[in-house]
């Protein structure tokens, strides 16, 4: 930690917030100094959005009082906490992808001469807060053009540029490659040296113990604890979370394996993926593995239609389908878990049950008063929606909370109850636990072992290798677009092995913590 470690940057004290029916936070205290990282972890739904919306302004907090330097602020507005030294990243980065760099460091803040924009002023002020942290891009390039770790750079640059002492980053390594883990990492550790306080919100514990000096732990709304990082071990932080240990991570139950399923014979996509052959059988967890960019995705798309095959055939229970639409996937018992919920997995803005009757909405119309028209049966809609929000516990006051104002893991659960009621056969699971915490991973891998019991077939796609080997009966790798190994033996997988069949063709990046 830097000297200057002991000047305190922010205190929050005794901060309450209320929704109807909700207590969201109760009481919380929060402090930060400058010159440390201090990370805030719990569960979703445990409070760490709705503490730092009211560090940003977004919310307005009911009781508590908030210091910033010293100083008791009232940050009631979206503009305050820029406004008093507080930049926030993100976990969805809000960039203009058709404009430069630049243009989105100063957006809407654009420096003027007269009634003009000075562009040189502008391009040099963003190439120093570029070269601050060792950004290795133009700042002329457009967003739309940067990696994903390009543009936290760029969003970093942006709150430097508003002069800010506290930096909240929400999930920043979520979409990143360990490399470029280490990169962003390299970044808060000279914005530390530099006297800057980081916030950082993360699910993934061992990045905590790498990149943290204290953390806070809040469950339900209310402050757990604050500890210091170092006396801490990763099984602690699960334990404070969640308020009990678990004693399995990857609480995988072996199921009879049944008569095949889905086989797939030589399924092929220019560039994307070639001659991929397997087959998958029902009550079966088939992973597949591989490095960024491997093809895993893009075959996922191509079984359930929404890509179109260049070649290959695909047969469903020993008879070949002709699947040309996800459309025709739904109709043959495919379900599709998209790794992006939040764009492909939900319409946010529609209650938890329109979300679940949308691939059943066919089966869920009636006869109106005229022949020729169809409506709803809102009965049998609610009624369906009700039976899998009780079976699968998502936490919401009611079916008709919308899904976006969920927390991830019961998004999650709502794509999961969306193929269930579809009486899915084959699920694809693309990423399943991604952004989301350890309580309610581990009610992911239970739901899963549920719908595997019940002879449900798995395909599933996963970056993490530990839940890989922990959750797979099989696990087949990609590499180049290929499948390039199958590991048959659940007693015998390995890291390294699926690391050997995962770099064949090229050198990439795999989570293996």
């Amino acid at each position: 930690m830097a000297d200057n470690a002991a000047s305190e940057l922010l205190r929050m004290v005794g901060i309450v917030k209320k929704f109807p029916g909700t207590l969201a936070l109760d009481k919380v205290d929060f402090d930060l100094k400058a010159g440390e990282v201090h990370v805030l972890l719990g569960e979703n739904g445990a409070g760490k959005s709705t503490l730092m919306k009211i560090l940003s302004g977004a919310y307005v907090k009911d009781e508590g009082r908030i210091y910033i330097q010293g100083r008791e602020v009232e940050l009631g507005y979206p503009a305050a906490g820029r406004e008093n030294g507080i930049g926030i990243i993100y976990q969805e980065l809000s960039q203009v992808p058709q404009l430069s760099a630049t243009e989105n460091i100063f957006l809407g803040r654009e420096k003027r001469i007269g009634p003009f924009i000075d562009w040189k002023s502008m391009h040099r002020e963003a190439r120093r807060l570029l070269d601050q942290i060792d950004a290795g891009f133009s700042e002329k390039t457009p967003a739309g053009r940067l990696s994903v770790a390009h543009k936290q750079m760029a969003e970093i640059a942006k709150a430097l540029s508003m002069n800010a002492r506290i930096i909240v980053m929400d999930e920043p390594t979520s979409s990143l490659t360990p490399n470029e883990v280490e990169a962003l990492f390299a970044i808060i550790r000279k914005l530390k040296a530099q006297g800057v306080g980081v916030i950082f919100i993360s699910h993934h514990l061992d990045e905590v113990k790498e990149i943290g000096d204290r953390a806070t732990i809040l469950r339900d709304g209310r402050l757990v604890k604050t500890v210091n990082v170092a006396d801490c071990g990763v099984d602690d932080f699960i334990e404070l979370m969640v308020g009990r240990t678990l004693e399995q991570k990857y609480p995988k139950v072996r199921a009879a394996v049944g008569a095949e399923i889905l086989r797939v014979e030589g399924l092929s996509r220019y560039g994307a993926v070639s001659d991929a052959s397997f087959s998958l059988r029902k009550g079966e967890v088939l992973g597949l593995a591989g490095l960024v960019g491997a093809g895993r995705t893009e075959l996922c798309r191509l079984i359930f239609g929404a890509d179109a095959r260049d070649a290959g055939k695909i047969f469903v229970d020993g008879r070949e389908i002709d699947i040309r639409s996800p459309e025709d996937a739904i109709g043959n018992g495919i379900g599709f878990l998209t790794e992006n919920r939040k764009e492909e997995g939900l319409v946010l803005h529609l209650s938890i049950t329109r979300n679940i009757s949308l691939p059943i909405l066919g089966t869920l119309r009636r006869g109106g008063p005229f022949r020729f028209i169809k409506i709803i049966d809102h009965k049998r809609d609610n009624a369906i929606a009700e039976k899998y929000f009780k079976t699968l516990g998502i936490r919401a006051p009611s079916v008709r909370k919308k899904s976006g104002e969920l927390s991830g893991g019961n998004q999650q659960k709502v794509v999961f109850a969306k193929w269930i009621a579809s009486q899915s056969k084959i699920l694809i699971v693309d990423e399943p636990t991604r952004g989301i915490d350890v309580g309610a991973k581990v009610e992911i891998y239970q739901l899963i072992n549920k719908l595997v019991a019940e002879g449900v077939g798995i395909l599933m796609v996963s970056s993490e290798l530990p839940e890989m080997l922990g959750m797979s009966d099989r696990i087949l790798v990609m590499c180049g677009g290929r499948i390039t190994g199958e590991l048959t033996d659940p007693a015998k997988f390995s890291q390294e092995e699926v690391m050997k069949y995962a770099t064949q063709f090229a050198r990439s990046e795999l989570a293996v913590g």
